[in-house]
C-alpha cells in the first residue's frame, strides 16, 4: 500500500491516526539469491565435442543406407539418423558390410584427429575443482584410446560403442553415475548431438548442455524435438563460464 502524504490540518484533527511506515533499507544488504545446483561431475561426448568434427556423417549414412533410403529416413527423423540403431535388425552379412563402412569413415576421421579448442583448458578447470570427468561415445574403444594417448586427456569411466546399449539410451550415463556414486541430477552431459547426447542426458535425469558451434540447431526443423537442452553453447570455453555462473562445483 503506498504511503499517503497527508496535510498538517488533517493530522491535527486526527492525532491518533496511525500512518504506515515504509520499511527502511539497510546499507549493504542484497536480495537473497536462490541456492545454486550442486554439480559433481561432467560427462562428455567425444566426436564433435572434445574433438573437431572431421567425419562426414551424411556421406557415411548415404554409403550405408543408399541415397533413397537415406532421404526417406532423414525426413522421418528431423533430430538426426541413428545409424547404429537402424542397422541392428539387419542380417549378419548386411550388418558386417555396414560396420565396415562405418569403421572406414571413423579411421579416416582418426587420421585427421584434432582436439576441440577449449577442451584441455576446460578439463584442467574441472580437475582444479576436483570435479569428475567421464566420456560416452558411439565410436570404438580404439578411437578413445587414440584420443587419450595423443592429447594426454583421460576420462573415467570412458564408455565406447562396445558398451551396450549406447546413446541415446540413458544406460551409459546412469552407469557412470553409479560408478561415481552421485545422483544424475548432479551430473552434466555435454555433447554436440540433440538426438544422442541431449536425449541421453535428459532421459537419465542429468543436466544437458548442447554444443552448437554454428547455430545448426537454430533451424525450425529442430523446434519440436522431444528432448531439449538445459543449456546451449557455441564453444567449450562457454561451458567453463556457465559452470561457474550456475553451479556449486563440489566433488
Amino acid at each position: 500500500m503506498p504511503l499517503l502524504l497527508l496535510p498538517r490540518t488533517f493530522l491535527f484533527l486526527y492525532p491518533k491516526l496511525k500512518i504506515p511506515k515504509r520499511p527502511m533499507a539497510t546499507m549493504g544488504t542484497t536480495t537473497a539469491q536462490p541456492p545454486r545446483a550442486r554439480l559433481r561431475g561432467v560427462v562428455f561426448d567425444m566426436d564433435g565435442t572434445l574433438t573437431v568434427p572431421v567425419i562426414d556423417f551424411a556421406a557415411m549414412y548415404r554409403a550405408v543406407l543408399g541415397e533413397d533410403e537415406y532421404v526417406r529416413i532423414k525426413a522421418e527423423n528431423p533430430a538426426g539418423i541413428d545409424i547404429l540403431h537402424h542397422i541392428e535388425n539387419w542380417s549378419p552379412e548386411k550388418q558386417r558390410k555396414a560396420y565396415d563402412i562405418i569403421a572406414d569413415f571413423e579411421r579416416q576421421g582418426s587420421d585427421r584427429l584434432q582436439i576441440m579448442p577449449g577442451a584441455a583448458e576446460l578439463c584442467g578447470f574441472l580437475d582444479s575443482k576436483n570435479i569428475r570427468r567421464g566420456l560416452i561415445t558411439r565410436n570404438v574403444k580404439a578411437a578413445v584410446d587414440l584420443f587419450r594417448d595423443r592429447f594426454s586427456l583421460s576420462f573415467s569411466p570412458a564408455l565406447s560403442r562396445e558398451f551396450r546399449p549406447y546413446k541415446p539410451d540413458p544406460s551409459p550415463l546412469l552407469h557412470i553415475c553409479s560408478a561415481w556414486e552421485v545422483k544424475p541430477s548432479e551430473v552434466m552431459m555435454v555433447g554436440d548431438s540433440l538426438k544422442d547426447d541431449v536425449a541421453c542426458g535428459k532421459r537419465a535425469g542429468a543436466v544437458a548442455c548442447l554444443l552448437d558451434e554454428n547455430g545448426r540447431y537454430d533451424s525450425p526443423e529442430y523446434a519440436n524435438v522431444e528432448f531439449k537442452p538445459d543449456f546451449k553453447v557455441t564453444s567449450l570455453r562457454e561451458v567453463h563460464t556457465l559452470l561457474e555462473a550456475h553451479f556449486d562445483l563440489l566433488p
